[in-house]
């Protein structure tokens, strides 16, 4: 007689339906994975999106669902998926977000631990590993946490961590969603149902890849993604909002308001709170009250020399004494100019091999198909278009562009 698996029913705004095993229920109430209805999904996009307020808590959920449909179509179209390989790749979708600090990804960008390498000690010890260890064995929780960080050997990899990650389908449609913008719509169903697991290249492991038909859906992806850092991402009010948070975080951890390591542990309005009370500042009573930066000076990345003011957006020292010299020079309080230019990122890093109609296996790359299909290319210039280099002031003025231009050059050298 097969035991019974004991299911629970959750309902979601997006996916309407999510079942959860008794398995993923018990890692759900661990109070690592319960801080995540705490941490907004999209940081501080409310202020400009009011319905962005939805957390990591119903997005991993969400990563879940995903992972568990899709492995469901893997094992129709013939792929023998081992089932404890199926559980370890279902909880490294649900947990691949409990390392996240408060509000989104702006701590990494002064400087704090990646979000992947925060999340190994809450995975690999305490509650979560003795859930793991208990129901899938004692290598699990390490195998859980490779597939998050990317290192792992499983031929499953590419759908928690690659160009195909459920991860990514599903923050994207979530977000358009909860925000109210028609920007994020993917094919969800062909894409999920052309993955297939291929053999590696050169004899080498076997990979997720995709079928030829699945290309259109692979389109709607990258437009989708462009779409949502143009308009929601990467809005200028919620950059300038971002820009704020950075700095007065950053500004209470130099005071030592903070200990850095008790970050990740905080929710979003913990955060704030301890801020309040820790380091109270006119910039934390500008962004509670939204009286966020303006605009004074904006370039467009395509405008922009190639390299020419980078470290902005991974050197924060550096990016600190910019600021502080250009508010200096405008007679202005420290603090009270900002800049702001976005962590690089690939619009749709591809390393995908698709299945071709003649049953031959290519890998599409950053090369692309000459003559057929030019995603990289492509990808590339709707980044550029996307992605500014701004200068936020706390009131409304104008700048000499050839000043900050100036300030930049020597704080560069």
């Amino acid at each position: 007689m097969i035991g019974r698996v004991r299911f629970e029913t959750l309902r979601d705004p997006l996916w309407n339906n999510i079942r959860v095993d008794e398995l993923t229920l018990r890692l759900i109430d661990t109070e690592v994975f319960q801080r995540l209805r705490y941490v907004r999904q999209l940081g501080l996009a409310y202020l400009v999106y009011p319905g962005a307020t939805h957390t990591r808590f119903e997005h991993a959920v969400g990563a879940y669902h995903l992972a568990r449909n899709t492995l469901a179509l893997l094992a129709e179209s013939g792929n023998e998926i081992d089932p404890g390989e199926q559980s370890i790749v279902r909880a490294a979708a649900l947990l691949h977000d409990v390392g996240h600090y408060p509000f989104s990804h702006a701590l990494e960008e002064i400087g704090q631990l990646n979000h992947e390498d925060v999340a190994r000690p809450l995975i690999t010890t305490g509650a979560v590993a003795a859930i793991l260890e208990q129901a899938l064995g004692k290598t699990a929780p390490l195998r859980v946490f490779q597939l998050i960080r990317g290192t792992s050997e499983s031929s499953l990899q590419g759908l928690i961590s690659g160009s195909l990650d459920l991860d990514k389908i599903e923050y994207l449609k979530r977000d358009a969603f909860m925000c109210g913008v028609p920007y994020g719509e993917i094919d969800v169903h062909r894409l999920t149902q052309s993955m297939l697991i291929v053999a590696g290249a050169d004899g080498g492991a076997p990979t997720i890849g995709i079928r030829e038909k699945g290309l259109s859906a692979l389109e709607s992806l990258l437009f989708a993604k462009y779409q949502m850092y143009r308009n929601v991402y990467w809005h200028h009010a919620v950059r300038s909002a971002t820009a704020m948070y950075k700095r007065l975080v950053e500004d209470a951890l130099r005071a030592g308001a903070i200990d850095p390591e008790l970050l990740a542990s905080y929710t979003d309005e913990g955060l704030i709170h301890r801020l309040e009370h820790a380091h109270p500042s006119t910039l934390l009573d500008a962004l509670r009250t939204r009286r966020l930066y303006k605009r004074a000076l904006e370039w467009p990345a395509g405008q922009l020399d190639s390299g020419f003011g980078e470290w902005i957006s991974v050197d924060r020292e550096r990016t600190r004494r910019a600021e502080d010299a250009i508010a200096n020079r405008l007679g202005l309080p420290l603090g009270d100019v900002l800049l702001d230019f976005p962590m690089k990122t690939e619009m749709l890093g591809l390393d995908i091999p698709v299945l071709r109609r003649s049953g031959e296996i290519e890998r599409l790359t950053g090369q692309g198909w000459p003559g057929s299909i030019n995603l990289p290319t492509l990808s590339e210039e709707l980044y550029l278009s996307a992605r500014w280099l701004r200068v936020f002031v706390a009131k409304r003025m104008t700048i000499d562009p050839a000043l900050v231009k100036a300030i930049l050059d020597e704080v560069s050298e």
